[in-house]
């Protein structure tokens, strides 16, 4: 029930996130939900797409540095407070988030987050234990 995620490296330059986005829109592949992470000189584009294998190949026939990442996709209650019992719990199972983003959109009404944990089998393992909603990547693309 993992979601894939593309990680691709970029210079934090003029016209790398557009070579990026051609590379991918000449293949047809959709962009679910991004974010970058930027420093001066690069940044970490991480996406999920429709398909994220044929989006690392297609990036990696261009030269660019890409990689998969398995992560977590949760479907939270659009409430005040429930990203802070959400994280809440994390802490009291003793799960470290490396970083975390939210889609833009609601589904189904709730509000959906990614979240890279450092061990994403036993993060998944304990968040079904503890009642949250894990979605799949086909759970992502609909």
């Amino acid at each position: 029930m993992n979601v894939t995620q593309v990680s691709i490296f970029l210079q934090n330059k003029p016209g790398h996130l557009e070579k990026i986005l051609k590379i991918l829109d000449d293949k047809g592949i959709n962009i679910i939900t991004l974010t970058i992470a930027e420093t001066t000189d690069f940044g970490v584009l991480r996406l999920i797409s429709d398909l994220p294998e044929e989006a690392v190949a297609a990036l990696k026939e261009n030269n660019v540095t890409c990689s998969i990442t398995q992560v977590l996709a949760l479907a939270l209650d659009d409430t005040p407070g429930a990203l802070y019992q959400a994280v809440k719990s994390f802490s009291r199972c003793h799960l470290n988030i490396e970083y975390m983003y939210a889609f833009a959109e609601k589904r189904d009404g709730r509000a959906t987050m990614i979240f890279r944990f450092d061990d994403v089998e036993k993060a998944r393992t304990v968040l079904l234990k503890e009642g949250f909603k894990v979605l799949s990547n086909q759970d992502i693309i609909k």
